[in-house]
Formats: structure tokens, C-alpha cells, sequence
């Protein structure tokens, strides 16, 4: 009679090196999630697999990717691991940190959401942010995120952040020579297929075409900067350009009255995992953005 098969099972720290691995994209960030080395990450994945008898990983270029097998059996290894964590045993003040990746484009994370991190870190000091940058212009996305910020038409359930009108900004210097629409022709329009300027020049009477002058920009950061820097006019969103417009370095044209249009793509967030800290960051970020919004237009009044 033959013997018996032993049953092998997976590794805690097999499971949890495959989870971080798939969560951030790379061993080396794995390993610094999980407090080891990049080759004992790669080791304990090695032994997952051969138990397997299946690849989990691929890698494409820098990145590491999930083969089918990985993708089915992520879900398993995510179920398992949470019905661990949710028993009271394992319940201590040192695993009570929880990761959350919130991916944001360029702009929006530096002018909106970094400035206001301060009072999520006080509100919830038990979740550890790790913000990436995504171009969704380029179709440049950072991977799997828990909370994931974009602009465009916000899908069903999903956060409406900033959605306001935008207007034409200018360095106070340019901006003085600027009293009417018309006076515009001679100006340099910065350009960015975000957010063209059709619609603006129709609410304001002008007849023109899209500006084809000068450098185009595939960033909103960046035109923004550009204007500060006396290089042309910008068509922005009051929001986006706060701190601009705070210290003095942009002014609206037409004294804040002058013609206005919604922006091209409104902003939004979802939680696309992470749980209830994932819900939490959205109720914070959606408020922080109210407030944003409200300093810029409280701004703009004064200088109208």
C-alpha cells in the first residue's frame, strides 16, 4: 500500500510576500513594506510557486506583472489573509497600521491634495498614505490602487471633487495691460489639450480658433507655472491655481467677472479597495476639495 501523500501547505510569509508584490508592483517595494530583503521577497515567492507548480509573476520591462494563474489566485490569498487579520489573537497595536495607495494626476496631487494631507494624518494617524502619480493623458497609470483620483466623467458612485468654471489667469505685471476680451489677440494663449480654449473664446464673443502659438503642454501644472512666470495667459480652474493666486504670482483677468465655462473634465475619486479606510479618505478628500474650492472663490471676490 503506498504511503500517503503529505499535504504541503503555503507560508504566512509566502502569502503576504505574494499580496504586497502584487499590491505595489515590485519586489524591492514590497520588501520595504514588509521589513526584509528584495531577494528573501523573491525567495518566498519562489517557494509559493513550486508548491504551485505555477508562475505568479512576469516581468514587462521594470514592471512586474501578473500571470493568469497569479491573477486567480490573488483573490484566494487576499480572502485568507483578511479572515486571519480580522481574528482577535491577531489584533495587535503594532499590525494596526494599515497601507493605503492613492493614485492622483500630477496636478491635483501637488496643488489640492498635498497641501491638505496634514489633517487626514491627524484625523486617521493609524493609515500610512502612499501617493503615486498617474497621466492619464499619456496612459501612464502607477498599478492596483486602493483610492484612485482622475478627471474626466465621474462613473456611477464615485466622488465629485472639483468641477468648477475656469477663467482666464495672467502674471499681475501682463495682466495690466489687459482690460478687455479683444485686448487678448496680441497675447499668447498657453496651450493644453486638458483644457482648450474654444469654449472660453465662444462665452466671451471671440470668433477665434484654438490657439496653435507657442509650447503645448500635456499637464495643467505646468501651464499654470508658465503663466506665473510671464510667459502667457492660462485658462484655469480657481482651485488648481490657489496658491498661485495666494502669493500674489497670478491674477484673474477681467476682475474675476468676465466670462467663465465649466472645465473640460470635472474631477473625481472612487475606492476601488482598501475598506473602510479607503471610504474614509474619500470622505476626507471630497471635503478638503470643498474647502479648497471655497478659499479660491473667497480669493477671487476680493480681487474682482
Amino acid at each position: 500500500m503506498p504511503a500517503p501523500r503529505e499535504l504541503r501547505f503555503p507560508s504566512i510569509d509566502g502569502l503576504r510576500a505574494f499580496d504586497a508584490a502584487a499590491r505595489v508592483g515590485s519586489f524591492e517595494r514590497a520588501a520595504e513594506e514588509l521589513d526584509i530583503t528584495a531577494s528573501a521577497v523573491s525567495k518566498r515567492l519562489g517557494t509559493l510557486e513550486s508548491l504551485l507548480g505555477a508562475a505568479l509573476f512576469t516581468r514587462s520591462g521594470r514592471a512586474l506583472l501578473l500571470t493568469a494563474s497569479g491573477r486567480e489566485y490573488l483573490p484566494q490569498v487576499r480572502s485568507a489573509l483578511a479572515l486571519l487579520a480580522s481574528m482577535p489573537q491577531h489584533r495587535r497595536t503594532s499590525q494596526r497600521v494599515q497601507r493605503l495607495r492613492v493614485s492622483a494626476p500630477p496636478t491635483f496631487a501637488r496643488r489640492v491634495l498635498v497641501p491638505a494631507l496634514g489633517s487626514f494624518t491627524q484625523a486617521l494617524p493609524e493609515v500610512e498614505l502612499e501617493l503615486l502619480l498617474s497621466i492619464p493623458y499619456l496612459d501612464v497609470q502607477p498599478g492596483e490602487s486602493d483610492v484612485e483620483v482622475h478627471a474626466g466623467e465621474p462613473p456611477v458612485g464615485a466622488r465629485r471633487l472639483l468641477d468648477e468654471s475656469v477663467l482666464p489667469m495672467a502674471q499681475p505685471q501682463a495682466a495690466a495691460g489687459i482690460g478687455a476680451t479683444k485686448d487678448l489677440a496680441g497675447e499668447m494663449l498657453l496651450r493644453t489639450p486638458i483644457q482648450p480654449w474654444l469654449p472660453w473664446l465662444r462665452a466671451a464673443g471671440l470668433d477665434w480658433p484654438e490657439p496653435v502659438r507657442g509650447p503645448r503642454f500635456v499637464d495643467l501644472g505646468l501651464t499654470l507655472e508658465a503663466a506665473a512666470c510671464g510667459q502667457g495667459v492660462v485658462l484655469a480652474r480657481p482651485s488648481l491655481a490657489l496658491d498661485l493666486l495666494r502669493a500674489g504670482r497670478l491674477q484673474p483677468l477681467f476682475g474675476a467677472r468676465g466670462p467663465r465655462v465649466a472645465a473640460a473634465a470635472p474631477y473625481w475619486a472612487r475606492a476601488a479597495a482598501g475598506g473602510p479606510a479607503a471610504l474614509a479618505f474619500c470622505d476626507w478628500l471630497e471635503d478638503a476639495c470643498r474647502r479648497t474650492i471655497a478659499e479660491a472663490q473667497a480669493l477671487l471676490s476680493t480681487q474682482a
